[in-house]
């Protein structure tokens, strides 16, 4: 199974590591969570065989049954530009389509740095990117 990698200035090397949110909505909690199901190897293949994908997942909002959270996260530029020539992203286009989304708002950020939201000991930090 596909585990999330930290990524740390050495895990990034000299990368442009992207992040992608987004929110798909679709018209009822029963077509949001068909669609959930319907993509789930597509998910997994694309985390598994797409080079550069460190993460891809399509979940369902607790919090609002109609919508899906995506997120993503590419190990560059051009391994996220190559993803959207897989046919793996044909598929899953094809399917969240196929099932009615309704709506869909995604962005792509940057990451230039990242780190822990707990200090060493499990304590809750109360800043961040001091340093």
């Amino acid at each position: 199974m596909h585990a999330w990698r930290r990524l740390d200035n050495e895990t990034r090397g000299n990368g442009d590591v992207i992040i992608i949110v987004a929110a798909l909505e679709f018209a009822t909690q029963a077509k949001r969570d068909e669609a959930v199901a319907l993509t789930a190897d597509v998910q997994q293949l694309t985390r598994l065989e797409e080079p550069g994908c460190f993460d891809y997942c399509f979940a369902p909002d607790p919090a609002e049954p109609t919508r899906i959270q995506v997120y993503e996260l590419w190990e560059s530029s051009e391994c996220l530009a190559a993803h959207f020539e897989h046919p793996y992203y044909d598929r899953m286009a094809s399917l969240l389509r196929g099932v009615g989304m309704v709506s869909s708002t995604n962005q792509a950020y940057l990451i230039e740095r990242g780190e822990s939201v707990y200090t060493e000991t499990g304590d809750k930090k109360t800043s961040f990117f001091q340093d």
